[in-house]
């Protein structure tokens, strides 16, 4: 194998030596701050000066008063181009302090409107953002939100889009006159809120190609625009050149925290927002509860049964049964206290994305909040939520359903926007963790359990739920377990089930119990066209097959 691995090379060079302005011999050296440059020179012979770009070069402390500033090379062709380095003596310390700072300060300031877009720069040092997001997601992300169609998809969401809008124009005290950023602008629209609502200035920033429609839709709106900047690049990155009064932003993903959008909110926050500062929205919830739902349980049942046909068109598909369970499945260990063994197999366990009808939870929602005004950013690498409900209903739960909402905390008006089942649809819908294998519940009964949900570099969750079933009837005061059910989904991968209508119409005084006999008879004819041995366990442990 070629070893591509470079050589060591060595080349003559003439000489090497330092550039020093300094020495009692020279006449005094000044140096002035102008435009976007710095330069060095005797106060009588400005053509002769040293110019620095401030927008490619540093500077650098070598002692109490002696510092070191250097350009790198920036033409394109950069066999072509030149860095240059001198060293500065300074009096004494305190001058030494006072240039560092003002260094600080104009270079921002040439950052800011050396932008490809008005007012906007992009930080040269290493992203907070690409250290913990791989390369991949990144480019895939920016990429999706680059795209006009699928800005117009969330503008065309009216209960996000008129919640904010109500949000903003009715709490226009507290945008008034005041300093505004959009983190994760996207299109612009909120700029626009903000900004018909009074505010003195909004930076809009986004990181995708989206930026570039957003400052040509803002230009658009002449009456708007002059007093909204758009600045391309991450939150992470970018600078400004003052703090914000007020946030707004629209960070949330499916069950609020997918793509991981709300981290760069908190980061957004605390660089940018003065104390005390407002954010839109300032608070959200996740909105747990059991549910039950047997059409959607033999769905998911079937496409996992597909690969164990032996007679498929005269084809026996379990040669590729192992493979192909490896990239839907995992392994699940259920336990019930009629069980002499413990029943093992490979289940199907994803995210169910879709709108739902409420009347399918068998118990109240609890909530876990996140005040996004104090939470911090190492908050979101992970979620330990115990989960303890009261069933209402005797019936099989067949996993988790999930929803949020959000608080815009205003001066004048407290407005939610909600994605609960029930209320008006919205791009986010709802998310279901559906379980491999059931639990059964009687009314009164209780339902504990635990969701552990851990970011990684995908912009997602792994979510690990667990629910079980306390005992009940003689007994059931010594607390044990009578059955538990757990499994491991990824967040990123959820199942897209939106356009599916409901499958099963209900009346209003229908319970989900009453579907049950009907149901659990499909599951029945199910095993035996697919010539599968009757259903184990009492019904207690469904598609575990005797050997």
């Amino acid at each position: 194998m070629e070893n591509n691995k470079l050589k060591e090379q060595d080349f003559l060079v003439a000489s090497i030596s330092q550039l020093s302005i300094s020495g009692s011999a020279s006449p005094p050296v000044v140096a002035r701050f102008r435009s976007d440059s710095l330069l060095f020179g005797s106060e009588s012979d400005s053509e002769g000066a040293v110019q620095f770009d401030l927008s490619n070069c540093q500077l650098y402390k070598l002692g109490s008063a002696r510092s070191l500033c250097m350009s790198e090379a920036s033409d394109t062709n950069k066999e072509k181009s030149y860095s240059r380095v001198i060293t500065i003596e300074f009096r004494n310390e305190e001058e030494s302090t006072a240039f560092h700072r003002a260094f600080e300060q104009w270079k921002k300031e040439v950052a800011v409107q050396g932008s490809s877009l008005p007012n906007g720069i992009v930080s040269s040092s290493a992203s907070k953002f690409d250290d913990k997001i791989e390369a991949s997601s990144a480019k895939m992300y920016f990429h999706y939100y680059g795209q006009l169609l699928h800005q117009q998809n969330m503008l065309q969401d009216y209960v996000r889009t008129g919640s904010y809008y109500a949000a903003v124009l009715e709490n226009r005290i507290d945008f008034t006159g005041r300093v505004v950023v959009d983190v994760g602008a996207g299109s612009g629209i909120l700029s626009l809120f903000a900004a018909q609502a009074g505010a003195k200035h909004v930076y809009a920033v986004e990181a995708s190609d989206m930026a570039d429609y957003a400052n040509k839709l803002i230009s658009g709106n002449p009456s708007l625009s002059e007093r909204i900047t758009v600045i391309k690049g991450k939150v992470e990155d970018v600078e400004l050149p003052e703090k914000a009064d007020i946030l707004i932003s629209e960070p949330m993903g499916t069950l609020l925290i997918n793509e991981r959008m709300l981290e760069s909110y908190i980061i957004a926050r605390d660089r940018f927002l003065v104390p005390k500062g407002k954010m839109f929205p300032t608070i959200g919830r996740i909105h747990m509860a059991p549910f039950s739902d047997e059409y959607l349980y033999i769905e998911i049942a079937n496409k996992a049964l597909f690969w164990q046909q032996q007679n498929y068109y005269g084809v026996n598909l379990t040669p590729l049964h192992g493979t192909a369970f490896q990239g839907y499945f995992s392994q699940v260990h259920s336990h019930s206290i009629s069980h002499s063994n413990v029943c093992s197999t490979m289940y199907l366990l994803m995210p169910v994305v879709d709108a739902f009808d409420p009347r399918l939870l068998v118990a109240p929602a609890i909530s876990h909040v996140i005040d996004f005004t104090s939470a911090k950013e190492e908050d979101l690498y992970e979620f330990d939520i115990p989960l303890r409900f009261v069933s209402s209903t005797g019936t099989r739960v067949h996993g988790l359903a999930c929803w949020f909402d959000v608080l815009f905390d205003g001066s004048t008006v407290q407005r939610w926007l909600t994605t609960a089942p029930g209320a008006p649809t919205t791009h986010w819908y709802q998310l279901r963790c559906v379980l491999a294998q059931p639990i059964y519940v009687m009314p009164g009964q209780e339902i504990t359990g635990r969701l552990h949900m851990v970011a990684h570099k995908a912009q997602s969750y792994t979510l690990n739920l667990t629910l079980s079933a306390k005992m009940w009837g003689p007994g059931a005061e010594q607390g044990g377990i009578l059955q538990t059910s757990s499994g491991k989904l990824d967040l990123k991968e959820p199942y897209y089930r939106m356009s599916q209508p409901q499958a099963y119409p209900m009346s209003q005084d229908q319970q989900p119990n009453q579907l049950l006999q009907t149901q659990e008879n499909m599951i029945y004819k199910y095993n035996h066209m697919m010539k599968r041995p009757q259903i184990c366990c009492n019904n207690l442990c469904d598609l575990c097959i005797h050997n």
